[in-house]
C-alpha cells in the first residue's frame, strides 16, 4: 500500500466544518483508494490526515486528478496554513 499523512492546524471555528467536508466528499470515484482517517491531537486544533491507496501508481494518479485538487481546496480553506505532507509506502505491523 501507499499513501500520505499530513499535519495541519484547523482554524478553531472550523473544526466541525472540516468533519462535515470530509464526510461529504466521496472517495468512491477514486480508483485504488483504500481508506482515510483523521487524528485530532488532544484538546487542540491540530489534525493529522491519513489517506491510503492500493499502490503508488493509484495514489499518484489521484494526486494528479483535477477533482482531487478541488476536494483539497475545499478543506484547505478551513486551515490556518498549508498542511505538512509526508508520502510513502505503508506496511502493516
Amino acid at each position: 500500500m501507499y499513501g500520505t499523512c499530513a499535519k495541519a492546524r484547523v482554524k478553531p471555528e472550523n473544526r466541525d466544518k472540516l468533519r462535515e467536508v470530509f464526510g461529504s466528499q466521496s472517495a468512491a470515484s477514486m480508483p485504488g483508494y483504500v481508506t482515510a482517517y483523521t487524528l485530532w491531537e488532544n484538546d487542540s486544533d491540530v489534525v493529522w490526515l491519513f489517506a491510503v491507496f492500493e499502490d503508488r501508481e493509484t495514489y499518484d494518479r489521484n494526486a494528479d486528478d483535477p477533482a482531487q485538487n478541488e476536494r483539497y481546496m475545499e478543506y484547505r480553506a478551513l486551515m490556518e496554513e498549508d498542511p505538512e505532507w509526508h508520502d510513502g509506502e505503508i506496511d502493516s505491523m
